[in-house]
């Protein structure tokens, strides 16, 4: 494969993708924007009621290979509207209340968006000596609005969801920064390895399910869902994991990974060992560089969904290294992007037809 992956038309798209909003429960704006990328490289769409949607190529075959991201961004809710017209949050997904003071959000409603602001005291107002930092319960939004009632006049409402208006940027030519790299990095990398398969005329010997799953920041809820209609025989998914060489994080706890370092390949219960393999020996014999992650337990991501689906589907977590995850400013770089679609690319070309990944053959 040529040492560059992306092109002028996927980063377009990635822009365009990054930019629109899709946080968790509202997904579907984005997901159409996903769908009309894909079309020209799959053979047909599934989509529940949910909202995930799947681009499948070779529909007819019995063998099932699920490539996966996420789809949702987290956000906030509005919770509370108090008499004076301030609104009050919580949480919908792991929005992080210490980066919202002074930050410009986007609230939907029915009549659009309403921009407001997350207000706070300013330093010279704030005893030192007392100072309180944000917390979920004292962090609120002014939209500019005299009271309660006008509040509602402008169509805000408890229920209404908020996002953060934050878009696409490149820092130093190479990293990509923006709010909801997690996980739309991941959909979009699934998309690439679609476009790559078709533009290298690539034949696979099973059915490909590229799967945009919905819910993932509250549970993995549209995994868990999709995993049972389509009842794949293998999934290789792909989200976002912790650049760990910024400072505050002790990688005693937390272990290495580094932006640039390449593809994170996960080592956990829920990580099927043969088909980890196989993926590690993608990127040897390819070249493609990679670091390694082990996970206590759960992975946290939608390949739990996946692996303890359908009485167990073997499954594998290749990770993007971010840096600053759930705040405005995640940033991954350039290369990691391009090796994880690699990756995903030349994986699956080692899949053999009816492959079982069983220990006992």
């Amino acid at each position: 494969m040529a040492q560059s992956v992306l092109n002028k038309k996927s980063l377009t798209f990635l822009e365009k993708y990054l930019n629109n909003a899709s946080p968790t429960g509202y997904e579907w704006d984005g997901q159409k924007l996903w769908m009309d990328y894909l079309k020209p490289y799959v053979d047909e769409f599934l989509t529940d009621t949910y909202g995930t949607a799947v681009g499948i190529i070779n529909p007819k075959a019995k063998y099932k290979v699920v490539i996966e991201g996420h789809a949702d961004e987290i956000s906030w809710y509005v919770n509370y509207i108090s008499d004076n017209g301030l609104l009050y949050v919580i949480r919908n997904g792991g929005s992080d209340h210490q980066v919202a003071p002074s930050k410009v959000v986007n609230i939907h409603t029915k009549k659009g968006i309403v921009k407001g602001v997350f207000g706070w005291p300013a330093i010279h107002t704030r005893s030192r000596a007392k100072e309180e930092p944000p917390k979920p319960e004292n962090i609120f939004i002014d939209i500019g609005a005299k009271d309660k009632k006008e509040v509602e006049k402008m169509g805000v409402h408890v229920g209404c969801v908020i996002t953060y208006p934050d878009t696409f940027h490149i820092l130093n030519k190479d990293k990509f920064v923006c709010r909801a790299l997690d996980n739309r990095m991941g959909g979009f990398m699934i998309a690439e390895v679609a476009r790559l398969l078709h533009e290298n005329k690539k034949k696979l010997p099973f059915g490909l399910y590229i799967t945009n799953s919905v819910q993932e920041e509250i549970g993995l809820r549209g995994a868990q869902m999709i995993a049972e209609r389509i009842q794949p025989n293998a999934a290789i998914v792909t989200d976002v994991t912790h650049d760990t060489t910024t400072p505050m994080i002790d990688k005693k706890k937390q272990g290495l990974a580094k932006i640039g370092d390449g593809p994170v390949i996960a080592y956990a219960p829920a990580v099927q060992q043969k088909l980890r393999d196989l993926i590690i020996d993608a990127a040897e014999t390819n070249k493609i560089p990679f670091q390694r992650a082990a996970l206590s337990r759960a992975t946290g991501t939608d390949t739990d969904a996946f692996a303890y689906s359908n009485m167990g589907v073997a499954s594998a977590l290749i990770s993007l290294p971010l840096r600053y995850m759930h705040t405005t400013v995640e940033m991954v770089h350039k290369s990691d992007v391009e090796n994880v679609i690699k990756l995903i690319y030349e994986s699956l070309l080692r899949i053999e037809k009816d492959e079982t990944f069983s220990y006992f053959d």
